[in-house]
């Protein structure tokens, strides 16, 4: 039996053990954050025992993603899906052996028929290839030859907010990490300067579905790996800034003294994310001369500027954002999100999408010519799309000015760029009619699976046990697509 006078002699028992332990822990992060180089890596060795487990070790094709995500879902019989029987048929009803009783939303399950409507907007072709692209979309078809286009990807989710939660967190429900949480947690950053995960945003012109911050969420990992919202305007993070009265050297001795508290704490509790807290504090001072720097275009060439369009110098707008996306992609940030609000086209496709059309084709495509002039685009992955497709049969009048198109998850079209896909190519494909996959399904697991591979991730390993349960991005299922990969 143990002595109890030899135990308190020794100073050994439980609770002390853990007292020193994480003094020990608190020690360790504030002395990394002080001198990071002390405890960097210096071997393939310690860089593969350093990461966490979920972390593949091949060498990744690119080290960055920019996602253009196009919040709404765009039609792809508008885009890049071109089906010209639906002309020849407008106004027939969709035959049943087609729509074979799938699932309707609400907004047009009541109705009693579903007449085909066939596009307004004509479509080229272009590239090598010969890829139909339409008239919407005239830069993305200039460059055609570098993209790789999916025309089958298919998700379950039929509404908004699930569709788009489930593409950012590969599930339906709000509560997980985003994407760019988990490249956060497995890459980490490439400037210590700036965060790993950024996020901006803009708004179009038609139906703005909501934009929540659990698209950016770090869910259950460690909070260090949110995504940071930047805004347009002069404060692109707020309380960013000194506050009125106090200057650099101030803050600076403010946050020493506020990292000797938060360390006292820790200290105390044990709290993993008071370190957390210590860090974010330390990222928030040096974003100080970071941020405004990226946010500052006075020194873009003239020629750069018009490339993206006379939106460019609008703050917050879709154009200013994708330029603000190669900026921070050329400082390490490792995944940029950018969200564009409108494309919900349930009324008025033609007027509201060939709005949101002209805001985003040219700095889209304007981002893709800007990244590959300064050799960035072969190690970054640029991603375009919503979070489903459109019905091919009608919602609302069976007019060519005012019809609209409801949602539509079984079939619709996103494209990549760069980051070790194939250039050039078109992968999937549907019916004649749009509404069914015929060729090559790409499930929204599939895709997540296929960006981390792009990574140099292998989907089943990034896992992160929470409640006792092994979660990871791609959920229980996902396939590495290999046809997308150069």
């Amino acid at each position: 039996m143990q002595d109890p006078l030899l135990e308190s002699r020794l100073n050994i028992n439980r609770r002390a053990f853990f007292s020193r332990f994480s003094v020990g822990i608190g020690s360790l992060a504030l002395g990394s954050l002080i001198s990071p180089s002390l405890f960097s890596c210096n071997t393939q060795e310690d860089v593969a025992e350093s990461l966490p487990a979920g972390l593949a070790h091949f060498a990744p094709k690119a080290k960055r993603i920019i996602y253009l995500f196009q919040s709404g879902a765009p039609s792809q019989l508008e885009s890049f899906d071109y089906k010209p029987i639906l002309r020849e048929m407008h106004g027939k009803d969709l035959p049943e052996s087609i729509r074979m009783g799938q699932r309707l939303t609400t907004m047009t399950s009541g109705q009693n028929a579903f007449p085909l409507v066939g596009s307004a907007v004509d479509f080229k072709q272009y590239g090598q290839n010969g890829t139909w692209i339409s008239d919407f979309f005239p830069c993305t078809g200039q460059i055609v030859d570098d993209i790789c286009l999916v025309r089958s990807m298919f998700t379950e989710a039929i509404n908004h907010d699930p569709a788009i939660t489930c593409f950012q967190t590969g599930h339906q429900q709000a509560g997980r990490p985003s994407m760019g949480a988990w490249m956060s947690y497995g890459l980490g950053s490439e400037n210590e300067n700036l965060p790993a995960f950024v996020v901006l945003t803009s708004r179009g012109g038609g139906n703005a579905q909501g934009l929540y911050a659990h698209l950016w969420s770090s869910g259950f990992l460690d909070s260090a790996h949110q995504g940071v919202l930047l805004r347009g305007g002069k404060d692109p993070v707020l309380y960013l800034k000194d506050p009125d009265g106090m200057d650099g050297q101030e803050r600076r001795a403010f946050l020493d003294r506020l990292g000797e508290l938060n360390h006292a704490t820790y200290e105390e509790f044990g709290d993993p994310e008071i370190v957390t807290r210590i860090k974010q504090y330390e990222m928030a001072y040096r974003m100080q001369t970071s941020v405004p720097d990226i946010m500052n275009i006075d020194h873009e060439p003239d020629h750069v500027l018009k490339m993206y369009g006379s939106d460019v110098m609008t703050p917050g707008s879709f154009a200013a954002n994708c330029l603000l996306a190669r900026k921070l992609a050329e400082q390490g940030v490792r995944f940029i999100q950018l969200y564009h609000q409108g494309w919900d086209q349930h009324a008025n496709l033609m007027g509201e999408m060939g709005q949101q059309a002209m805001q985003t084709d040219r700095p889209s495509a304007a981002l893709i010519l800007d990244l590959k002039q300064r050799g960035l685009l072969e190690d970054t992955l640029v991603i375009w799309g919503g979070e489903f497709g459109r019905t091919n049969y009608c919602q609302g009048p069976l007019d060519a000015k005012v019809y609209g198109r409801d949602h539509h998850p079984r079939a619709f079209s996103i494209w990549m760029a760069g980051g070790g896909v194939k250039p050039g190519l078109v992968f999937g494909e549907t019916d004649e009619f749009g509404y069914n996959i015929t060729k090559d399904p790409v499930h929204i697991h599939d895709f997540h699976a296929t960006i981390l591979h792009l990574m140099g991730i292998d989907h089943t390993r990034l896992v992160y046990k929470h409640q006792g349960r092994r979660y990871r991005l791609t959920d229980v299922s996902g396939e590495v697509v290999q046809q997308l990969i150069a």
